[in-house]
């Protein structure tokens, strides 16, 4: 199968010299060509170029792009869109002036949605998410990241994790799946945590591992939930099974998840609200990737993480989506960009690296996604016809995505349904 995209505006985030990530000041430079056409053949990217170079082919499938602009797909690095029911009724009481962490005392919140999923079949569970990956897929995204934590005990968290793994066999997304859970402290394991900690590493990990569930380990570093020291033995015994870190860390105090995330070689350190020059210094001498959600603190009404000191730093900066029940009910990170604009003073060129390249990164696979590059994975969006590169964040409002393509195949397009 080999598709020509023609007569294309401007072609988005390009690679001659593939990079694994983008740091400090270069996140303010992406490589783009205008009038240019892009080659797409089976499930690869296969060549690129201006118009005026282009050498004419018999192709299986042609596109005219003219007005339009084309960008790889976003790789949306941190979501739990497995998640039984919906917590409206919290988003009133936020309204009302309830704190995160008082609906969360009071059983609220994570330990709301673990109920729910606790009495939800897994094929209902599988059907609710299968909606929320294809919404996500006619918002451009072609990788996703999701995590279990909704379980809580053993039985429920491997549904959860099951379920992912359908969706990944099932769908053509690029799909990362993380064990989460260390996500909250059961109602039961109130007073007696490290209790939960132990269930966790002698009951779960291993049934985990021996079914290969999971991708990656994470943990829930911050006040009131769990401890740099409980967060120390669930990453050592994740990583006896092949099971990498990333950190849920910094998002309601100084909580030293950060260290603790690059201690262990954390592939990511997440949320990142609360964020010094210790934690700074510590994410420069690492290969762990910064990434900061947008979504939750527009949602919870939360100071914002210091990403415009971060890069000024050199650090690099991922921006994902948080897809989840409570505290950021969307997928949509095109408006993630548009968050990244407004509320953390990025330029459209770093938010479009922070939500292809470097959370690429931050899921493990920007050698294959996350740019146009030769030999990496056929994911693109073709726009509706735009102005410019910045009118893409800047329209916050606005559907533009017109087509998308997954693995060389169109999946959306206009308004139709996604098929799979």
């Amino acid at each position: 199968m080999k598709t020509l995209i023609k007569n294309i505006k401007q072609l988005v985030q390009i690679e001659y010299e593939p990079q694994e990530k983008v740091c400090g000041k270069d996140m303010s430079k992406i490589q783009s060509i205008a009038n240019a056409f892009l080659i797409l053949e089976n499930d690869l990217i296969s060549d690129f170029g201006k118009m005026d170079d282009f050498k004419n082919q018999k192709f299986d499938t042609e596109i005219d792009a003219t007005g339009k602009m084309v960008f790889p797909t976003f790789c949306d690095s941190h979501t739990h869109l497995v998640y039984a029911g919906s917590r409206e009724i919290e988003y009133v009481d936020k309204i009302k002036g309830l704190s995160y962490e008082e609906i969360a005392k009071r059983g609220g919140g994570i330990l709301n949605s673990a109920k729910l999923l606790q009495e939800t079949s897994e094929e209902e569970l599988y059907q609710q998410s299968l909606k929320r990956i294809k919404e996500i897929i006619s918002l451009g995204t072609g990788a996703v990241e999701i995590k279990s934590g909704y379980g809580l005990n053993t039985d429920s968290e491997l549904k959860m994790l099951r379920v992912i793994k359908r969706l990944k066999e099932t769908t053509p997304l690029e799909i990362k799946s993380t064990f989460l859970g260390a996500h909250s402290i059961p109602l039961e394991y109130r007073g007696k945590q490290e209790e939960y900690v132990d269930m966790i590493i002698n009951e779960m990990i291993p049934v985990i591992a021996a079914e290969e569930l999971a991708d990656y380990i994470d943990v829930f570093c911050d006040k009131g939930f769990f401890t740099v020291a409980d967060t120390e033995r669930l990453l050592m015994a994740g990583m006896k099974y092949g099971l990498r870190a990333k950190i849920h860390a910094n998002e309601l105090d100084y909580s030293g998840g950060i260290q603790v995330g690059v201690k262990y070689n954390a592939l990511s350190v997440d949320h990142l609200e609360f964020v010094g020059k210790d934690e700074i210094e510590s994410l420069l001498n690492s290969d762990t990737m910064p990434t900061v959600l947008p979504g939750a603190a527009l949602f919870l009404n939360m100071k914002y993480s210091p990403v415009r000191e971060m890069i000024n730093c050199g650090l690099p900066i991922a921006l994902a989506s948080d897809f989840n029940p409570g505290s950021s009910p969307s997928g949509n990170m095109k408006f993630i960009m548009s968050l990244g604009c407004i509320n953390y003073k990025m330029t459209p060129e770093e938010v479009i690296n922070a939500t292809t390249i470097n959370s690429a990164y931050a899921m493990g696979i920007s050698d294959s996604h996350g740019s146009i590059a030769k030999g990496k994975k056929a994911n693109i969006f073709i726009t509706k016809p735009i102005p410019t590169i910045e009118y893409f964040p800047y329209s916050f409002g606005s559907d533009l995505i017109d087509t998308v393509i997954l693995n060389g195949k169109i999946y959306f397009h206009n308004t139709n349904e996604v098929v799979f």
